[in-house]
């Protein structure tokens, strides 16, 4: 057995970092799951956390979609998939480069920036208000979004930014991401394996961790389903916001 299954402070932070990310998959709390890789670095080195992850979250993926089958907007993931899918070629060509404190850094300042803005919209046009699909935007956003999961799995920000302000119903917003980061996770393999990510260690800690995927993948989705849209997207603006700030904190304290 490997040394990092002896060490109870992996399970300390890998256990609830595998039930916030499930919790996020499932649709609640949106960039909760987010926490995962910098809970679980706490413990080990960020790579290795987020090499240890990506297996699980292949499996949530699976889970995510069965839960919300059916229930996706085609026009947003027709928009979104092509930049993703560019988004993923990109972050693995600059895979030796850029660094993941630069890429928390980068998407922790557009999170708190959009969620200043989601504020300020609320405070001039209320709280019913809602953005129109943009395929320009949608194709941006959907490129950041696959960069940023490559590079250090926080690929949740970018989409929100793109899909909350349309509004959709709290379902259909689940099951949507749901379909554009399984795709974009089981892409995501080739690249990790080429990277020799996935050694031994790293796959039997994956092992272990597998069975709380598909228990808090339904729990969130369960909650989803029972949680009513005006409370909803205030309480998924507020994830997004204190996931922002703990990006921007390990961002810069990473730089320094």
């Amino acid at each position: 057995m490997s040394g990092l299954l002896l060490d109870p402070w992996f399970y300390a932070a890998a256990i609830p970092a595998v039930i916030l990310t499930g919790l996020s998959k499932g649709g609640f709390g949106g960039a909760v799951g987010l926490i995962g890789v910098p809970m679980m670095a706490l413990a080990m080195p960020p790579v290795q956390a987020a090499a240890i992850l990506l297996p699980i979250l292949c499996l949530m993926d699976v889970v995510s979609v069965w839960t919300w089958w059916g229930v996706y907007d085609r026009k947003m993931l027709v928009d979104m998939m092509p930049g993703a899918v560019a988004g993923i070629g990109l972050g693995w060509l600059t895979a030796a480069f850029v660094t993941e404190e630069m890429v928390r850094l980068i998407v922790g300042t557009v999170a708190i920036v959009f969620v200043l803005r989601w504020i300020y919209v609320q405070i001039r046009h209320g709280a019913t208000h809602s953005a129109q699909p943009n395929r320009v935007a949608a194709a941006f956003w959907g490129t950041i979004a696959g960069f940023t999961s490559f590079v250090a799995h926080v690929g949740g920000p970018p989409f929100q930014i793109y899909a909350l302000p349309i509004r959709l119903d709290p379902k259909v917003l689940s099951g949507t991401s749901a379909i554009l980061f399984a795709a974009t996770n089981a892409l995501k393999l080739v690249p990790y394996f080429a990277l020799g990510q996935f050694d031994t260690a790293n796959l039997t800690a994956s092992v272990v961790l597998i069975p709380l995927a598909p228990l808090s993948t339904i729990a969130g989705a369960w909650l989803v389903r029972r949680m009513r849209p005006e409370l909803f997207y205030p309480f998924t603006y507020a994830t997004v916001a204190v996931v922002a700030a703990k990006l921007l904190w390990d961002g810069i304290a990473g730089l320094l």
